[in-house]
């Protein structure tokens, strides 16, 4: 969502139902005219040799043409910072999974939904595309985009990609939350280990609609044209009741978290799982923030899980957006700080304890300039120079940008110039130390990526 969003919610196991619309029907009326984009090949290089092998979490893989993971990025996998106790981000999942376990009670008084939050970070490419809908061609899976392991498998880009395995296991009421990593820019607010919390929730007849005398007059499905309101086979005012319970649900969690007064808003999103789909938003000073990414889960997905008797919606968040938000943190790099001036402002044992983050030190940056001509052949994509600045620099790079762009009107080449910002989270950094990484930085860049350096 911010991109791609993810769900979660506590699993329950119900065993399938007798199916109420056939999958040939429901089929024939789901929408398929995705909206398309060309997809462009990238040169990604790899640090990995064609048929080396690959550890990944204790699994073993064989790095191909796909292959662009690096070793600095497997350093964060199985950290998982969010299971640590007095993180942030810790303290960010146990609300919301608080929240989650009162909001939603069965019918003996234990919670609905179950918490996944120690899945496999390795996902096939079909988990994280093809079984949420994701069309062949749309930018999401692009390897300048995407850590490739090789070319069936990569480091999740959202825990969605978990989605349909838990629902296919029986689960209806679920929340997954762990690390998902993407190539992008390098800033304040990027970086490419992040985490997501997923809830998905699907629903019988009973439940949308509440137990009734006669409940054949009440349906889930019909055989109608798909419109901006609802897909084709979902009846209206099954959809209008579950769009209810959702954004109920998250605008309390929005209130639980940001104070009963905050203001909040839905803007329409299109997301190639859901349809209708929203983005909730809310007020922080004066800026509108948008929080999470959400929507009614395409049909099609649950028939292909084997659901064919419920409907369901789902929603996804970041965590370091929210605790960022919330706890004042103005740096993204921060929440991978072993640093005790850090972690001790977060030491309490109550997750609701109002605290704001109060910085230990701001050291001074040092900014040195690198400039290259592109490569003449193949191609070329920022995205790769700044996997090899993370993995030189490391947590020293804060900030990368692209400062000019200049063609040579006669050989028709193209250079690009980079700022680097180097500032260490808790020492100060000598101008020799950078220079030294600057140098290697352009040594890997040179050898990696075919640029020369002006």
């Amino acid at each position: 969502m911010a991109s791609i969003f993810p769900y979660g919610f506590l699993l329950r196991c119900s065993r399938r139902g007798t199916s109420l619309v056939s999958q040939s029907s429901v089929s024939k009326h789901l929408h398929s005219s995705w909206l398309t984009f060309s997809c462009r090949n990238y040169s990604v290089k790899s640090l990995y040799k064609h048929g080396e092998q690959v550890t990944v979490a204790g699994k073993e893989y064989v790095a191909d043409d796909m292959t662009n993971i690096t070793p600095h990025l497997l350093t964060h996998v199985g950290q998982n910072i969010h299971l640590q106790k007095y993180h942030p981000l810790n303290h960010i999942c146990q609300r919301i999974i608080q929240y989650m376990y009162k909001k939603y009670i069965s019918s003996r008084g234990n919670p609905l939904f179950s918490v996944h939050n120690q899945l496999h970070p390795v996902v096939t490419t079909y988990q994280n595309f093809d079984s949420l809908l994701i069309p062949k061609d749309h930018v999401s899976r692009r390897k300048s985009d995407n850590y490739y392991i090789s070319e069936g498998h990569l480091l999740r880009a959202h825990t969605s990609a978990h989605q349909c395995e838990l629902i296919s296991m029986g689960f209806d009421n679920f929340l997954v939350i762990g690390d998902v990593y993407r190539r992008d820019e390098i800033d304040a607010s990027h970086y490419p280990v992040f985490h997501q919390l997923e809830g998905v929730r699907l629903c019988t007849k009973q439940e949308v609609f509440g137990r009734h005398q006669n409940m054949d007059n009440f349906k889930l499905f019909e055989n109608a044209e798909r419109t901006k309101e609802r897909q084709g086979v979902h009846y209206a005012e099954a959809v209008q009741l579950l769009e209810s319970d959702l954004k109920g649900c998250l605008l309390g969690l929005a209130a639980t978290l940001f104070g009963q007064d905050v203001e909040a808003r839905w803007v329409d999103a299109y997301f190639p799982f859901t349809h209708p789909s929203w983005e909730l938003e809310v007020k922080i000073g004066d800026d509108w923030v948008e929080l999470l990414g959400c929507g009614v889960i395409e049909q099609e997905i649950l028939v292909n899980c084997g659901v064919q008797d419920k409907i369901g919606w789902a929603f996804g968040l970041g965590l370091e957006r929210w605790a960022m938000k919330l706890y004042g943190i103005p740096d993204i790099r921060l929440f991978w700080s072993t640093d005790s001036g850090f972690l001790s402002q977060f030491k309490f044992d109550d997750p609701t304890t109002d605290v704001q983050y109060k910085p230990v030190s701001k050291y001074t940056q040092c900014s040195n300039d690198i400039s290259f001509w592109l490569p003449a052949v193949g191609h070329y994509d920022s995205t790769d120079f700044y996997d090899i600045v993370r993995y030189i620099g490391g947590n020293t790079v804060e900030q990368v940008h692209l400062i000019d762009t200049f063609t040579h009107p006669k050989k028709k080449i193209t250079s690009h110039c980079y700022r680097i910002v180097y500032r260490h989270m808790e020492r100060i950094l000598t101008q020799k130390e950078v220079n030294i990484l600057h140098k290697k930085i352009e040594e890997e860049a040179v050898a990696k990526l075919n640029v020369i350096i002006r």
